[in-house]
């Protein structure tokens, strides 16, 4: 969506510009707000024209699972007043495209059938690492069609070495 990722973009560069001395911290907690507005119920609260800011803001400071420093309540007034909630995942994206690009990592998404144990993911992560020749923020989703093997997503790179895969491939060279 274009028109959200204009909007998110100044919101995405002012918060990284202002948490650069804690860009770790500050990824966490712009992540839990991140899954606060993602939540469709709190959107319905928020679109009501009976509640104001500070009770939408009361109600996300109260459900955060971590302690909010005065930087993110801040930011999180800013973003409620000026009716930018909806943008609040978008600008969390932003924000930490703008952290891997410092630090020179990407994120890796692992789509697995099966369920990938600490240290079977801890070589693969090097592995990967030394395929995608960059550091990698590596995380696992479960994707049981995949039968087998794994499909990794870096940006806009995809190494599918899945099962389904190789089905598929195998799929069209019998029919061609």
């Amino acid at each position: 969506m274009a028109e959200l990722a204009t909007i998110a973009r100044p919101y995405a560069e002012a918060l990284f510009k202002a948490s650069s001395s804690d860009l770790n911290g500050a990824a966490v907690w712009v992540e839990e707000l991140k899954e606060i507005a993602g939540n469709p119920q709190l959107v319905q609260y928020s679109d009501n024209p009976n509640v104001t800011a500070d009770q939408v803001f009361d109600v996300i400071a109260g459900v955060a699972r971590v302690a909010l420093p005065e930087m993110a309540k801040n930011f999180l007034r800013t973003v409620i007043e000026n009716g930018r909630l909806n943008a609040l995942p978008e600008i969390a994206e932003q924000f930490r495209v703008l952290k891997n690009a410092q630090s020179g990592s990407a994120d890796a998404v692992v789509y697995s059938a099966f369920a990938i144990d600490s240290a079977a993911l801890a070589d693969l992560a090097v592995t990967l690492e030394k395929r995608f020749a960059r550091k990698l923020n590596v995380s696992v989703e479960l994707q049981p069609e995949l039968i087998g093997g794994i499909r990794v997503v870096v940006g806009d790179e995809v190494l599918d070495s899945s099962v389904k895969a190789r089905l598929e491939q195998m799929k069209m060279a019998l029919t061609a």
